[in-house]
């Protein structure tokens, strides 16, 4: 092993304390989700030794939930790799052997089901009929082509009209209907289906951007989120094996479940509370007492630390960033906060003896006719079920047994959220009964749901650019505490990770890798002649 002496002569390096005491660097990082255990696993590897996890609930993963039912697995979370070239995800989960069991029948070919390229999608109407197949083709060729139309304006610099409210959901419904209107070869029948279906595929949309609507979503900036080229996976064992390969490497010691945090008491901002703590705790030792940094527990612990990287969601940041933070966080990142948008997009999954649809049905999708017209995505909370866009077909049914998973976002999720199981699973029963035109069909015998929105460790799914927001909203939310020109002046306190960060990917469970990588990376560098020295 290497000795290194550590001058203490300079004064203006802000590393130069530390290192004098000749000690590692005290990083805390909040939150086991992939970004937090990215973080902690890089820098760990790199050979940082005083790195500690702080877990608010029982388990570690945060959005990525499996949960075992007999011999199947369901994702509650996150359940798609998107993207295999380049995506860390992917690449740990083939180095691994997660992807041996991946046929080429659940890689995404469409926008509809990412569960089998197999089969067709039932588009059904609430007066129980099925939409024609080539109306259907007809109708998803013209959507997809307004779909890319709305990337152009990010990617091209298109300027945005008036007209649109710089929202996709506006542009997309306005120039839709008017190309639907105006097609000389559809029967006014058929246009009034195809009216119908821009609100069903917008609701779709709403739960793949996990917005309440789509007329949250920044027209401008949407084009941002770049998807990576490769087939999207699943991964069969449940997709909890990238969290545990991620934590395979972390000693136990490392991280502490049910260790929710109260207060981060950052830029040596240290309370009379924690002073008064910290003067009659004799465990405490005395260079401890002016760290820069102090993570105060609901528990009444207080953590001193150098670093602490922050991976909470935007929706917990949207709630708590006012009690969160000591001092209070710089104006800029409050609105960053403020302006980015973060919803609730949940699953339910329904367990039949039998199958009630067709072997070639790979989805069910609700389209409402008396929705043709329709501006709004927002129903009275009786109505909440209006919301659930579709039931996809778990395949293959050896797997998973007979099985439909559906998809519902926005504030009627949160209304879904409140209802109790038997509610839920009669109601969309009922739904079920109604547009395939099948009175028949019998309850499910089982059913199993998320509730990310109500959950107060989460407060939503994932994030999305929402309009008035930008790309330079998630640079400054992701900027570290306190501001400077550099770390070399400023040492970086407080730092952001989590797919919220993530300019290109937010949203995603790469982005959240890539991030927390990012900030475990911007501390190696920073330390990285004390890291050589004890090598």
């Amino acid at each position: 092993m290497q000795s290194c002496e550590i001058s203490g002569d300079s004064t203006d390096d802000p590393l130069s304390s530390g290192l004098r005491r000749k000690r590692q660097p005290r990083i805390v990082v909040i939150g086991a989700g992939l970004a937090g255990l990215s973080a902690a696993k890089a820098l760990l590897e790199s050979g940082f030794t005083d790195v500690t996890v702080l877990e608010a609930t029982d388990r570690i993963g945060g959005r990525v939930q499996s949960v075992k039912l007999g011999h199947a697995t369901f994702e509650l979370g996150a359940t798609w790799i998107h993207g295999s070239h380049g995506n860390p995800v992917y690449h740990l989960a083939e180095d691994n052997g997660l992807l041996e069991e991946t046929t080429d029948g659940e890689r995404s070919v469409g926008r509809i089901s990412l569960y089998s390229k197999n089969g067709v999608a039932y588009h059904l109407t609430n007066n129980g009929q099925r939409i024609p197949k080539d109306v259907v083709e007809e109708f998803s060729d013209l959507y997809n082509e307004v779909y890319n139309l709305t990337q152009e304006f990010f990617q091209r610099g298109k300027p945005v009209n008036a007209e649109s409210q710089n929202s996709v959901g506006v542009f997309t419904r306005d120039v839709v209907r008017k190309r639907v209107k105006a097609d000389p070869d559809d029967t006014e029948a058929v246009k009034r289906l195809k009216l119908a279906m821009i609100q069903q595929y917008l609701k779709v949309e709403s739960c793949e951007s996990s917005s309440h609507s789509m007329d949250e979503v920044s027209l401008s900036e949407f084009g941002e989120w770049t998807e990576i080229p490769g087939a999207h996976h699943i991964i069969p064992c449940g997709f909890i094996k990238i969290v545990e390969i991620l934590a395979r490497s972390i000693p136990e010691s490392v991280i502490q479940l049910r260790k929710p945090v109260k207060c981060i008491h950052w830029n040596q901002s240290v309370s009379k509370e924690i002073e008064r703590v910290a003067d009659h705790n004799s465990d405490l030792p005395e260079e401890d007492k002016g760290s820069d940094v102090f993570v105060e527990c609901e528990d009444c612990e207080f953590i001193p630390a150098d670093h602490v990287i922050v991976t909470v969601s935007l929706g917990v940041l949207k709630k708590r960033h006012e009690s969160l933070f000591h001092p209070r966080l710089p104006e800029e990142k409050v609105m960053a906060i403020e302006k980015l948008g973060i919803n609730t997009t949940d699953k339910i999954f329904l367990e039949f003896e039998e199958p009630f649809w067709s072997s070639e049905c790979n989805s069910i999708q609700f389209v409402w006719e008396d929705e043709a017209e329709s501006e709004s995505l927002t129903y009275p909370e009786d109505l909440w079920y209006k919301k659930i866009c579709s039931f996809d077909v778990l395949y293959p049914p050896e797997r998973y047994g007979h099985v439909l998973s559906g998809w519902i976002c926005g504030e009627e999720a949160l209304i879904m959220e409140k209802c109790d199981d038997e509610t839920v699973a009669e109601t969309c029963t009922e739904m079920l009964r109604k547009f395939t035109g099948n009175p028949n069909i019998p309850k499910p015998r089982r059913i199993l749901r998320s509730s990310w929105g109500s959950n107060p460790n989460f407060r939503g799914s994932y994030s999305y650019t929402q309009v008035g927001s930008s790309g330079a909203d998630v640079e400054k939310l992701a900027k570290p505490l306190p501001y400077a020109e550099s770390s070399k002046t400023t040492p970086m306190q407080v730092m952001f990770s989590g797919e919220a960060t993530h300019r290109k990917y937010y949203s995603t469970t790469h982005g959240a890798v890539l991030s927390g990588q990012r900030e475990a990376a911007h501390l190696i560098e920073m330390y990285q002649d004390l890291l050589q020295c004890r090598s």
